[in-house]
Parts: structure tokens; sequence; C-alpha cells
């Protein structure tokens, strides 16, 4: 039986009409993680520091897609919840038009200016060539890849859900494929994953285009070109959380490469990478659930129900929690044998990386109540608030803890910089949930 977003949910309903979304997630994150698995093994350790150097700033500039997959889809589904199918369409229409235009012109930027920012990251030598070459294969493919961050939004608001797991499958089964083609089989190094990655967004971002394109039964379609200046700045700024987020992560983590280049060496930078990889692939299921709730969340707002939007925000927090707790206890006991994966031939490396891991994991506790906060008023477009939370989870509270924890506890104040920053932004998080609950009647 088909689930809309128009129904009442209980807790075996929304698992089941967000799982496609956490899969997704889970499989994005994990196709992404397949360069730096084989590039680490196959390559060596300064090729993958090299993905990881450059890494922040091409997810940085990719960010346009985020905002306006979460923002957008926020509008387009309170726009369906209202009963306007037509204009819903042509908002849908407008932002995927604009993620083209502007993933076209930030991919060319990023193109020209890749090599001076590798620099100003700290690259060099053979390091530096390794960060230009990587970047710029995979630059080719960042307008694909932001539509395919859009995309995974409004697959669920399309309530498509399962179309846009199977879309983002294809294209990691593609990633891994040509990985231990180009990679392993015919040694073609760091260029090979780059090539590989490429593909599999292209992938992922235009089978979405024809299928909207074409005549079908989800809820959207893509219309002819459509403009409302007013209601693209609202999507922006709705998403402005998730750009926020973005935006901030590469920040961060390049502060973070920096304060490990100088306590660890490229050991350090090599370990952050490895842990960055597992924590993308745990904190998937959180961003998955949000991105699958969310058009639930805006379609109920849309029409009022006061009552299922009380039941989703109660059964969410639930969920989230038990997740938390799960994941906790799963990165304990895995952390020698994910480490072993990635940086088993270096016994220096592996020791870093399994202790830095375990005291990382900590976060998971925690971070999934963040994500969900921000995505929950990003839904009932309240796009100051989320981004209230993400500014001051990925930016302000992380610099902060990354610059003082190391003068007291060394390298193991990197690793629970995170885990101290999302417990302070819990704070703001239950505050905004205590401050709007009469606002939407959650």
């Amino acid at each position: 039986m088909k689930i809309q977003l128009s129904d009442h949910f209980t807790y075996k309903k929304l698992l089941k009409f967000v799982m496609p979304s956490i899969i997704m997630m889970i499989f994005t994150s994990i196709y992404g993680v397949v360069d730096g698995l084989f590039v680490s093994n196959f390559v060596g350790k300064t090729a993958f520091a090299a993905i990881n150097l450059i890494m922040p700033f091409l997810m940085g500039i990719s960010a346009l897609g985020f905002m306006i997959g979460t923002g957008g889809s926020a509008i387009v589904a309170k726009t369906l919840g209202e009963g306007n199918k037509e204009m819903a369409n042509k908002y849908f229409s407008m932002l995927v038009y604009v993620t083209i235009i502007g993933g076209l012109i930030i991919s060319t930027l990023g193109f020209i200016f890749i090599r001076p920012v590798s620099i100003f990251l700290g690259a060099s030598g053979t390091l530096l060539e390794n960060c230009v070459l990587y970047g710029r294969v995979t630059l080719i493919s960042l307008t694909a890849f932001m539509l395919q961050n859009v995309f995974q939004s409004f697959f669920a608001t399309a309530e498509k859900s399962k179309l846009g797991l199977y879309v983002i499958i294809a294209a990691g089964v593609t990633n891994m494929v040509l990985d231990f083609l180009f990679v392993a089989v015919l040694r073609l190094g760091i260029a090979g994953a780059a090539v590989a990655t490429a593909t599999s967004e292209f992938i992922g971002g235009l089978f979405p285009v024809f299928y909207f394109s074409r005549k079908n039964n989800s809820l959207l379609r893509l219309t002819g070109m459509y403009f409302d200046g007013r209601t693209l700045l609202k999507a922006c700024a709705n998403g402005s959380s998730e750009l926020m987020t973005n935006l901030s992560m590469s920040i961060v983590n390049t502060l973070y490469n920096f304060q490990l280049m100088k306590l660890a060496g490229e050991n350090g930078i090599a370990a952050y990478g490895t842990i960055m990889y597992v924590n993308f692939i745990f904190i998937s299921i959180f961003l998955g659930y949000s991105i699958g709730s969310a058009p639930i969340i805006g379609y109920h707002y849309g029409a009022g129900n006061h009552a299922e939007l009380k039941n989703l925000f109660r059964i969410s927090l639930r969920l989230v929690g038990c997740c938390g707790i799960t994941l906790v206890i799963l990165a304990q006991i895995l952390a020698v044998p994910l480490a072993d994966i990635f940086v088993g031939y270096d016994a220096e490396l592996f020791d870093l990386t399994c202790h830095g891991f375990r005291l990382y994991s900590l976060a998971f506790l925690i971070n999934g109540f963040n994500i969900f906060g921000s995505a929950f008023f990003t839904a009932l477009s309240n796009g100051a608030v989320s981004a209230a939370i993400s500014f001051l989870r990925t930016l302000v509270f992380q610099i902060a803890v990354v610059l003082l924890l190391p003068l007291v506890l060394g390298i193991n104040g990197i690793w629970l910089a995170v885990a101290v920053a999302e417990a302070l932004t819990l704070l703001v998080t239950i505050t905004f949930f205590a401050q709007k609950r009469n606002v939407y009647h959650y």
C-alpha cells in the first residue's frame, strides 16, 4: 500500500517512508568513502591525505545543492499541502534550473582557482599536484553532484523515495566498480578514483532530470521556465542552514587539518580523513531520516494538522535517541576493523585512528538531535532558527573547542572537540524546541 504525505504516521509507517532516504544517504556516503579506501590501500597515504585536504573545499562549493534541495523541498511540500500542485511544480522546476546554472558557474570558478586554494591549504610538492588533479576531474561533475543532492530531497517530496534510492544505488555501485577497475586493476592512481567519482555523480544527477522532465506518476514534474525571485530567496533562506552546515564543515575541517598537521603531521590528516569517512556513514542515518521526514512535516504544517505535527515530533525524538545510543556502541566495537580496512598497512597510523575514532564517536549520542532539530525548523519554513542551530553547531562552537581543547588535552582535544560542540549546540536546540512549541503547535 502506497504511503502518502497526508497519512497519519505510526512508528512503523514513518520508518517505512523514511527508510529509502536513510539507505540513499548511507549509499551516498559509502560511495564517497570508496575513493579514499582504494586510494589509501593502492596508491598510498600521501594521495589519501591529498583527497582529505581538498575535499572540504569541494564540499563547500557544492553547498548550493544542499541549500536548494532542503529549503526548496520544504516550500514545495508546503505548497502541495495547501492543495496547489501546479504552483508546486513551477517552484520545483525553477529550483532545478537555478541549480544547473549555479553549478556551471561555480564549477568553472573552482577549476580556475583549485591550485591557489590547494596551496593556501598547505599542500606542496606531490601533495599539491594530487590535490589539483583530483579536484579538477571531480569539478567536471560538480553540477551533476549538486543536482543529485537537490533530488535526494525532492524524491521524498514526490513520494518516490524508493526510486531515489535505486538511483543512488546505481551511482554507488558504478563508483565502486570503476574504483576497483581504475585504481586496483589498471593502477591509474588518484586520477582513476576521480574519474570513478565523476561518472557516478553524472548518473546520480542526470537520471532524475530525465525522469522528472517526462510524464510520470509522481507528485512532481519539470515544467517550462518560470522565475519567482521572492520564492527563490525564501527557499535559499529556508535552506541556509544546510548551506551554513556545508560551508562551516569545510572551514572547520580545514582548521582541523591545520591543527593535526602541527600535532601529528601527515599521519594526523590521514587518521582524521578515515574518521571523517566513517563519520559520514554513521551520521548519514540522521541526515537520511531528516530528509525523509521533512516533506511529511512540511505537508502537515501547510495543511494545519497540528495533531500530526505533535505525533511526528514525539516519534522522531525517540527514534533519534535510540539510534544515537546504538551508533556509539557500534563505533566502539567496530573501531579496530574499520581502521584496519583503511590504514591497516601502517601500525602507528592504525593506532592513532582507532584511538581517535573511539573518542570522536561520543558525538553520536548528541548530534542526531541537532541534525533533526535544524531539519525540523527548515520543514516548518523557519530558516532563521534552522540556520542558527547549524551555524552554532558546525562553526562557532567547533572553532572554539578545536582551538582551545588541544591546549589542555593535546591531540585528544581534537578528537573530543565535536562531542563538546554538539553538547553545547544541544542546549540551544532544546531552547528553540521549547520556545517555538506554541508557535507551530507540535
